[in-house]
């Protein structure tokens, strides 16, 4: 059953995105065949439905775009070698073990990214919505086109697809409440809403059959070819895949970065779990599969997988029964789904993308994190003026630089005893009982090359802030690795506080920290001691014992 469903709305979205990355309709359907069935052996999620989704085809018709002309064979050739490119880096990343990537990607950066491809993908598709020619890339590009050619609106296809949008968003918005009053369950309706798309597809095959709307200019479809996908090896072509092979990249990653979230949204839902490098190679495969069948990229769909785990899927079968709906499609209803208009396809696109226009991430990060709403900000201008490889690639770099900037600089908050208890606060936050001549420093990150500098300036400028200082632990219950260069810095403030007087102790050193110091010369070098926790530290340093040489213990 659930097969049934997500198959009565995969046809239409296939058609659209098929429609979307500018290649013939058919491309659309067999994109959505050999890849579910390649999925459902690799993949491990029980619920997700691979197919062609609107970001990965924006990014496809945008990267084909760039070394042929859409329409032509090379077009084809460039987006099936896209397709087994993709499979290829997402085999690799699944071997490699590489599926935390999917954690370097903010979630403000990836929705800023995606809303502005939504908002890009909109714009592309008020052509066919207006019957008029008008071709680019971005914002600028798509707006001029839009405007030079506006004198050339052609009237019933206005009409047609301002109708199909009033439909569509009605069915999407208010069909659910209207059936709930007529006493379907809640299932029931939300479901047959989900499926509206298929229902205002079929009135507008019927209507342009039955009253010949091609004769009144309006654009249709066309001839679609029946018959399932011939399977052939893309040709290697060395200086293609070479210009591709970015392009390819990005579409891989930021395809898997959309199946792993949805993927992992669902099994959260069932308390099952996913191998995010599973899914890699599930998604490989899948590509794969889409490459020697002539389709397009593919990865997991956020409407139709929601609708797959409401119909009630309990395995990745349910994708293979959906391939062969899918295949039953090709063979015996292309013929139908010539008449189909190109402006209400081209409003089924536009109605699901609107979904992905995510404006509440702004609101959240401008009370929340300032510098992730300046990187979401930067992510959308960058996308919708400048085309979604370059959004993608500032997405990437922003979000690493956000990672750094965060760990480079990370919390430290001199911390003393909140009296009565082995407790140890900020004492700028709480009241505590602190020592004039210990210092107790907590440090709330990792230390690494990049933050390392970042803490030898922090206790030189405690050091400068009082002449009376003889101890100065360093709390270490928030570190979980020290490295190589953090390990050497450590050893040169080790170096200046002996020259100053001052004794260095490190504080809860965790098990794994402790084994690697223990591997170095550091501890036999250490002027202070290794205490087990921050009280044990404090409360024999203050009583005045730090006057006689301390011994580093080495447990």
């Amino acid at each position: 059953m659930a097969a049934v469903i997500v198959t009565v709305m995969l046809i239409p979205q296939s058609l659209a995105y098929a429609l979307l990355a500018g290649l013939p309709p058919e491309t659309g359907l067999y994109a959505s065949i050999l890849p579910l069935l390649a999925y459902a052996c690799f993949g491990t999620s029980r619920t997700l439905a691979v197919g062609p989704v609107a970001v990965v085809s924006l990014m496809t018709a945008s990267a084909a775009g760039a070394v042929a002309s859409q329409g032509s064979i090379g077009y084809l050739t460039a987006v099936v070698a896209l397709a087994l490119l993709s499979g290829v880096f997402l085999l690799l990343m699944g071997i490699l073990r590489l599926g935390m990537l999917a954690n370097f990607l903010s979630h403000p950066v990836v929705s800023g990214f995606v809303s502005a491809s939504a908002l890009i993908i909109i714009l592309s598709q008020l052509s066919h919505l207006l019957g008029i020619r008008a071709t680019g890339h971005t914002l600028t590009e798509m707006t001029a086109a839009l405007l030079a050619s506006r004198s050339d609106i052609h009237l019933p296809t206005l009409l047609l697809g301002s109708a199909s949008l009033l439909l569509l968003w009605w069915m999407r918005r208010g069909l659910k409440a209207r059936l709930l009053r007529l006493g379907l369950s809640p299932d029931s309706a939300a479901l047959a809403a989900k499926s509206g798309p298929l229902l205002v597809i079929t009135m507008a095959i019927v209507l342009s059959y039955g009253f010949d709307w091609q004769a009144l200019g309006i654009a249709v479809v066309g001839s679609i070819p029946s018959g399932l996908p011939l399977l052939a090896l893309p040709g290697f072509e060395p200086a293609l895949w070479r210009d591709l092979a970015a392009s390819a990249l990005l579409i891989s990653i930021i395809g898997f970065v959309e199946s792993i979230a949805m993927a992992r949204t669902l099994a959260a839902k069932r308390r099952q779990r996913v191998d995010a490098d599973q899914e890699l190679i599930g998604l490989g495969a899948a590509n794969l599969a889409s490459s020697v069948s002539g389709g397009f990229p593919v990865t997991g769909g956020f409407s139709r997988s929601v609708v797959n785990n409401e119909a009630g899927a309990e395995t990745p079968a349910a994708g293979a029964f959906t391939a062969v709906g899918i295949g039953l499609a090709t063979l015996y209803l292309t013929s139908l789904l010539s008449y189909l208009p190109v402006a209400t396809l081209a409003a089924t696109i536009v109605v699901a993308v609107a979904s992905l226009i995510d404006l509440k991430v702004l609101r959240q990060s401008w009370r929340y994190s300032r510098s992730d709403l300046y990187a979401a900000l930067v992510t959308m201008a960058l996308t919708l003026l400048m085309g979604v490889e370059v959004g993608v690639l500032t997405g990437l770099g922003l979000s690493l630089m956000l990672f750094l900037h965060r760990t480079s600089r990370p919390h430290m908050a001199v911390v003393g005893q909140v009296e009565g208890t082995e407790h140890f606060r900020n004492c700028r936050r709480h009241k505590v009982i602190l020592d004039e001549k210990v210092i107790s420093l907590r440090v709330d990150e990792s230390l690494y090359f990049a933050n390392a500098g970042f803490l030898q300036d922090r206790i030189n400028s405690l050091l400068a802030t009082s002449a009376s200082i003889t101890d100065l632990v360093l709390m270490c219950s928030a570190v979980n690795d020290i490295d190589l260069s953090a390990l050497e810095t450590l050893e040169e403030i080790n170096h200046q506080l002996q020259e100053a007087g001052v004794r260095f102790h490190l504080s809860e050193l965790k098990g794994p920290v402790m084994d690697k110091l223990q591997r170095s010369c550091f501890l036999d070098k250490l002027s202070g001691r290794v205490f087990l926790t921050q009280y044990e530290a404090f409360t024999t340093l203050a009583q005045g014992i730090a006057a006689h040489p301390l011994p580093v213990l080495s447990k």
